[in-house]
C-alpha cells in the first residue's frame, strides 16, 4: 500500500520560499548526540520510483528529481557515505527491497501494519496533517464559528470523517476531488475547506490572492496516516540507525528545512 500519488495538477511552480513559515520537526532532540557506528555501512543503495511527484519523478530531461531524491542525497552527503539512487516501477519496488536489491526504499510506502510486518522503518521525516483553508480577509479563525456553515471536503475522505466526528454541526460540502472543493471555496460556494494540507499547499501556490491556511495543522495518524519514513529490510539496524542520525543532522544544520521549502514553498505545517 502506498500513500496516494499527487497528480500533475499539484506540480510546483518555481517560487521562492516564504519567510517565517512553520517547518517540519519530527526528530528527537536528544538523538543529536547518539552517533552510530557507520563502519558496517560503507554505502546505501536507495530505491525509489519515478511516478510520485513532487517526491520522486523524472523531469522533462529524464532526470530523477523530487523531495525524496534530494533528501536521500542530503543524507548521503551528511553521513559522508557513498550512495546510489535507483528508480523501480512501484509494483516492483517493495519486492526489490525484500530481495536485497537495495538497502532502503524512499518512495512513500505507507506505515501500515501490513507493511510493518514486512519492513522496518526509519524515523518519520514528514507528516501529513489536515488543515482548514479560508478566503482572505475573514475573522480570526475558530473552528466553533463554523457551526451552521458549509465546509468543503473530498467525498469519502478521512478529512470528511474528521469533520463528522469533531464538528457535527457543520454542513459538509462533498466534492469529487480536493481541487473541486478548493475551487468551490474560491467561488464562495462553501465557507471553508478542510483536507490534506500538502495537496492544499500546491493549490494555494497558484491562488495566493484568494485564500490561505487558517488555524493549526491537525496531526491525526489514525485518520491521516503516520507520514513518510524510509523502509528497510528487517534487521538492517545499522543502516536504519545511520538514516535516523542523518535526519537529525540534516534538521540541525537547516538542510532539511531548505529541502522542504525547495519543494513546498507554501509550507503546510
Amino acid at each position: 500500500m502506498r500513500l496516494p500519488a499527487l497528480v500533475a495538477t499539484f506540480l510546483l511552480m518555481a517560487l521562492p520560499p516564504a519567510l517565517g513559515q512553520a517547518l517540519p520537526y519530527h526528530v528527537d532532540p536528544s538523538a543529536r548526540d547518539i552517533v552510530p557506528n557507520l563502519a558496517p555501512v560503507p554505502a546505501i543503495r536507495f530505491l525509489t520510483t519515478a511516478d510520485f511527484p513532487p517526491f520522486n519523478y523524472r523531469d522533462d530531461k529524464g532526470e530523477l528529481i523530487g523531495f525524496n531524491v534530494d533528501l536521500a542525497r542530503g543524507l548521503c552527503t551528511t553521513l559522508k557515505l557513498s550512495c546510489t539512487i535507483q528508480a523501480w516501477p512501484w509494483e516492483q519496488a517493495a519486492k526489490a527491497l525484500a530481495d536485497n536489491q537495495g538497502d532502503a526504499l524512499i518512495a512513500g510506502l505507507a506505515l501500515t501494519p501490513e507493511n510493518g510486518a514486512q519492513f522496518d522503518f526509519s524515523s518519520i521525516y514528514l507528516a501529513l496533517p489536515g488543515r482548514f483553508v479560508e478566503r482572505l480577509g475573514g475573522a480570526p479563525f475558530d473552528p466553533a464559528r463554523l457551526e451552521g456553515k458549509t465546509v468543503g471536503v473530498r467525498k469519502g475522505s478521512t478529512h470528511a470523517e474528521f469533520i463528522r466526528r469533531y464538528l457535527p454541526k457543520v454542513t459538509l460540502g462533498e466534492f469529487p476531488t480536493e481541487v473541486d472543493a478548493l475551487d468551490a471555496l474560491r467561488n464562495n460556494r462553501v465557507d471553508a475547506y478542510f483536507g490534506d494540507a500538502m495537496r492544499a499547499s500546491f493549490w494555494l501556490n497558484d491562488h495566493t490572492d484568494c485564500c490561505d491556511f487558517v488555524g493549526a495543522p491537525y496531526f491525526r495518524p489514525d485518520l491521516f496516516g503516520e507520514g513518510l519514513a524510509v523502509a528497510l529490510p528487517p534487521g538492517h539496524d545499522a543502516v536504519r540507525h545511520a538514516i535516523d542520525y542523518g535526519l537529525v543532522q540534516l534538521k540541525q544544520s537547516g538542510l532539511l528545512d531548505e529541502i522542504y521549502l525547495r519543494w513546498f514553498p507554501v509550507s503546510y505545517y
